[in-house]
């Protein structure tokens, strides 16, 4: 499939320059790495020429490694909607690994996109045949090379012993390319602007908290930011645990994500603050980046990110694309900034009391079915609109899983569609309706 109509499936008039750029030079059959911020659109760079460059067959012949489940499978979606016809899947722990060998037997993929661990783990039990394996992705590069990654990304390259190309993708520069992914040359393709650590586009604030201990500050703080949909950094996950409940109790609808949760509660999560469910989403730096959030409007550093890498990911959250965003960085009575922040950020002051946020406009509903009962996007929408009586501007976001689904409808239908559809069968089949929490 040519590059214009696959833009045409994802609905984009053009490549950028770097895309455009990525593209050619993969075409040349070289190894590349490809530095480029956080939100400048990597994944395409090297999914376009991929699909393009895969011959005939039903053999796995391309493995791209993420570091965590959500980056795999925003991969996977941005791959099935180029519509190249190419099947591909994504592997990762929190769900059998017997599921997915069921599935690939099935389907046959050309491309298998993948946590490390998973990847060994199919890898070594045989489940992937590394025979035609001839191309190796790796997104995140650098996070990959952190601490618990290194010896899976070698005992993956170990067992793919047929690889010829290799493309590696950073929002950071890494210092070096360790042996085990190749001892040869690499063409680093560098869209990094190196005077400029944050774009212009996002204005970054200091928040000053009289008390040392900042929750008050961050409600006070969100009040004012209203309806604006923010995005809430703290260190540790007992910590996120701790300012959600907090903000929960000051009435501000809120979601949690760290990587103690499980894999259900993540999703749930995710898919609350990404469909308009929830306007504010407190997380560790494992939202940082990788997760497809769209049109978050502000970076809030409730504590000070631990290094400059993390605070350019947090940023980068926002004005994705060529959008406008803010970040404002809190802190407390003993705090300064630190030395790796370049900008001389405002104060921005919390002159008098806002009122708390409204509710979302909307709120997300748990359909007890999915895929495996046949039921798509279609069914659920044809569902709410017949049975649920809503018109189509009343149904937002749809999300079906495996065996269940998220869909997001107005807050002020709730209570009608509830009492409407209860008792109801979608497609034949008699299932749960209710509000997730």
């Amino acid at each position: 499939m040519n590059t214009k109509d696959i833009l045409r499936n994802l609905q984009i008039g053009s490549l950028t320059a770097m895309q455009q750029t990525a593209i050619e030079e993969y075409r040349k059959g070289k190894d590349i790495v490809l530095l480029s911020p956080t939100g400048s659109g990597k994944t395409l760079a090297y999914l376009i020429p991929l699909a393009q460059s895969l011959e005939e067959g039903d053999d796995v012949k391309a493995v791209v490694l993420a570091p965590s489940r959500e980056l795999a499978l925003q991969i996977e979606q941005v791959f099935k909607a180029m519509g190249t016809g190419v099947p591909v899947m994504s592997c990762y722990g929190g769900r059998p690994a017997m599921d997915e060998h069921r599935v690939m037997r099935n389907l046959r993929p050309q491309v298998i996109i993948g946590t490390p661990g998973r990847m060994n783990d199919h890898l070594g039990k045989g489940n992937i045949d590394a025979a035609h394996i001839h191309t190796l992705v790796i997104d995140e590069f650098d996070k990959c090379l952190e601490l618990g990654f290194q010896e899976e990304m070698a005992q993956v390259t170990a067992q793919l012993p047929g690889l010829r190309r290799r493309f590696l993708l950073s929002a950071t520069d890494a210092p070096a390319i360790p042996r085990f992914v190749s001892a040869g040359s690499f063409l680093k393709l560098d869209f990094l602007d190196e005077g400029e650590q944050i774009p212009d586009r996002i204005k970054v604030y200091t928040v000053k908290s009289p008390e040392k201990d900042k929750l008050q500050t961050l409600s006070r703080l969100l009040c004012h930011l209203g309806d604006r949909r923010s995005l809430v950094f703290v260190n540790y996950r007992e910590s996120v645990e701790r300012v959600f409940r907090y903000l929960a109790q000051e009435g501000i609808a809120c979601e949690m994500f760290h990587g103690g949760m499980e894999q259900k509660d993540r999703e749930r999560a995710l898919y609350k603050f990404s469909n308009g469910s929830c306007n504010v989403f407190v997380s560790t730096d494992l939202a940082s980046r990788g997760l497809d959030i769209p049109c978050v409007d502000c970076v809030v550093h409730y504590h000070l990110p631990l290094n400059e890498d993390a605070y350019i990911h947090r940023n980068g959250r926002t004005a994705r694309w060529d959008a406008q965003g803010s970040a404002f960085v809190v802190l407390g009575p003993e705090e300064y900034l630190p030395d790796f922040v370049r900008q001389e950020p405002e104060e921005y002051g919390l002159d008098g009391e806002a009122p708390r946020p409204a509710e979302p406009l909307w709120v997300t509903l748990y359909i007890g079915k999915g895929k495996k009962d046949k039921i798509n996007k279609v069914d659920i929408v044809g569902f709410l609109s017949k049975v649920g009586g809503l018109a189509k501007e009343d149904i937002g976001r749809i999300d079906v899983k495996e065996h269940y689904a998220f869909v997001a409808v107005r807050r002020a239908l709730l209570k009608k569609t509830l009492s409407a559809v209860k008792g109801q069968k979608i497609k034949g089949i008699k299932t749960i309706v209710e509000v997730t929490r």
